[in-house]
């Protein structure tokens, strides 16, 4: 099981940030057998950036040529396709569709093509418009598109939440509520300052997100890059909208963004978004009334069919963007330190890659175990998606907890026990959809509450509704 806030001894590795990347290195250090302490300063896992993935693998079709970001993405793939079904993890079988809606963006769309096979995705195909509308035949009407048939759903906090439980079962170590507040790097390591006393290890890897900079600033007295926080707002149609549409509904890019994509969720609601508007807060996301009827309206013309439907939720979630686009990747081996820092909208398809970059940077060509290598632990993650069964339609349930969502009392409180608990609602919503559905926790957030009760450091308020 998860060693949880274990500060003593001295560690091999000390991962800074339990966001999706921070926990897939996690993963590839412990499941080598390395002493491996994952530290955040959050009450949980997934509380920065990444709680506000948009759930894409990618194939990278789109991505740079021959660059760092694009290495990640299609080993990161590789290895979730090897890994997924050990470790219990859904996928929606979509594909992705590049919509030209006019003369120009058509124009594009070939390059586009010749792109993707030079990345190697050659599973692409040009569609004309009637083959879009043979397609998508709820969608407005189009010039044509790049049908990507790699590109599909998955899960976006299972999946992370996967790989930290297969490095807890590795015996990997964590701290939570935990601030790195500076460090000395000597001969053999470091010495970490925290909100919590000090950690020693002999490496250092930064995965700290949105404070990366901060943390790098903190450890060597400089940092080499900037972030610069990005927003993107999302909408959530609610279930029955997920008729309209079978594939990921992507805009042709432009030199700042990947524009506001339509797509399925694994939960079975239609998620509409990111928009892309620089702040500089780092800690909080908050929602537009004016964006998020820019998303809607926007949403209503690209699928016309959703200007019916009724929009269960909205959320706001931050970027880690820099000043420039590429990943911000640096080993620095005379002060065992790594950063991986500017890791944007393709992490969650990079992070497996990216922990096979950073192990490949620090252990001087140290094998790394596979998938098949024997002993290695594989807990099972509880399905919560639409498509496949869920455990409200099992035996000995306990009751329905959540009725929008169909969430079990056995899922819950399997989700505040056990390695890797949730410490906080999000980690707890994240973890089981609970008051996610359309009432956004009205019905069942005081049941929750009494369930969790003595469980958060932080406890939800129980109250009467009247």
């Amino acid at each position: 099981m998860a060693h949880l806030e274990a500060l003593s001894g001295h560690y091999d590795v000390a991962i800074i940030g339990g966001g999706v990347v921070g926990c897939a290195v996690a993963r590839r250090y412990a499941l080598a057998g390395r002493r491996t302490l994952l530290i955040e300063k959050a009450a949980d896992i997934l509380s920065g950036a990444s709680k506000g993935n948009s759930a894409l693998l990618h194939t990278g079709f789109d991505a740079p040529a021959d660059s760092l970001e694009l290495w990640c993405m299609q080993a990161g793939y590789r290895e979730f396709i090897e890994v997924k079904d050990r470790l219990n993890l859904p996928i929606l079988h979509t594909g992705a569709m590049v919509i030209a809606w006019n003369a120009e963006e058509w124009e594009q769309i070939a390059p586009m093509a010749e792109k993707a096979r030079a990345n190697g995705v050659n599973d692409v195909r040009i569609l004309d418009a009637a083959g879009v509308r043979e397609r998508e035949p709820e969608l407005a009407p189009a010039k044509g598109a790049l049908l990507v048939l790699g590109e599909h759903v998955i899960d976006p906090w299972s999946t992370p939440l996967a790989y930290a439980k297969q490095a807890a079962a590795a015996g990997a170590h964590y701290a939570f509520d935990t601030e790195v507040l500076g460090g000395e790097s000597h001969g053999d390591g470091w010495t970490l300052r925290t909100s919590r006393g000090e950690i020693r290890a002999g490496l250092v890897v930064n995965c700290a997100g949105l404070y990366g900079d901060i943390v790098e600033q903190r450890l060597l007295g400089e940092a080499t890059f900037e972030v610069k926080p990005r927003k993107g707002q999302f909408v959530v149609f609610d279930k029955p909208a997920s008729r309209l549409i079978s594939h990921i509904i992507l805009p042709v890019p432009n030199e700042r963004t990947k524009g506001v994509v339509v797509s399925r969720t694994i939960f079975g609601n239609v998620l509409v978004g990111p928009t892309a508007e620089e702040q500089d807060d780092r800690a909080r996301a908050a929602v537009s009334d004016e964006q998020l009827a820019l998303l809607i309206a926007q949403a209503g013309r690209l699928v016309p069919g959703l200007e019916r439907m009724p929009v269960s939720a909205v959320y706001a979630g931050l970027r880690p963007a820099t000043e420039r686009k590429e990943y911000r990747v640096r080993f620095a081996p005379e002060r065992r330190y790594l950063v991986l820092g500017g890791i944007r909208s393709t992490g969650l398809t990079a992070a497996l890659g990216l922990a096979q970059h950073a192990w490949a940077l620090t252990e001087d060509g140290a094998a790394a175990p596979g998938a098949n290598t024997p002993g290695l632990a594989w807990p099972r993650m509880p399905n919560l998606a639409e498509h496949l069964p869920r455990d409200w339609s099992q035996p000995d349930h306990g009751e329905i907890v959540c009725h929008c969502e169909m969430v079990t009392r056995r899922e819950v409180e399997a989700a505040l026990t056990g390695p890797l608990p949730a410490r906080d609602l999000g980690g707890l919503k994240r973890r089981t959809r609970v008051c996610m559905g359309r009432c956004q926790g009205f019905y069942c957030s005081a049941g929750v509450a009494q369930m969790s009760a003595g469980k958060f450091d932080q406890p939800m308020a129980i109250g009467k509704r009247t």
